[in-house]
């Protein structure tokens, strides 16, 4: 087996939710589960991190936890003028920092201890639109940040680079 890839991510951000706002809710509009900021999360083998509304989704779940590059949310807002956005509206779990997402798609890697496997990309949907501003769908495709397996039990705090 091939070793992990260590990475230099920076984790700023972590978020949860205890319910989907939009999974399922076509046609219907979104529902309004808050999603939460916390310092650290719990993340468990298997299963995704503790307290968040994928824990425990299914078996092999391609998406126990999502990142998504704090670059790319920074061009997103510049570039369609959206000064108000927050991270939090992508209602993905980590918002890192320092390498390109889709490198991880196929990959084992490593952030702060945790290892992950990168399934593929977290493909934008058209809620984006609604969740941060028009046009935000279609400018996502193909940066809609990783969703990941977790591969190995561990803690995530924000603001740590390995």
């Amino acid at each position: 087996m091939t070793p992990p890839v260590l990475t230099a991510l920076a984790l700023h951000r972590i978020f949860v939710s205890d319910g989907h706002s939009y999974l399922g809710r076509h046609g219907l509009g979104s529902a309004k589960f808050q999603i939460r900021e916390v310092e650290s999360v719990e993340c468990v083998t298997g299963r995704g991190l503790r307290g968040d509304r994928y824990f425990d989704h299914k078996e092999n779940y391609k998406g126990q936890v999502t990142l998504f590059a704090q670059e790319v949310f920074d061009e997103l807002s510049r570039t369609l003028g959206l000064p108000s956005a927050r991270p939090s509206a992508l209602r993905r779990n980590l918002l890192v920092s320092g390498a390109d997402l889709n490198d991880f798609i196929g990959r084992q890697f490593e952030l702060q201890g945790v290892r992950l496997e990168g399934s593929e990309e977290c493909k934008p949907c058209y809620w984006m639109d609604e969740a941060l501003g028009p046009g935000a769908h279609e400018w996502l495709k193909g940066r809609g940040g990783l969703r990941c397996r977790i591969l190995s039990d561990g803690w995530l705090r924000t603001n740590s680079v390995p």
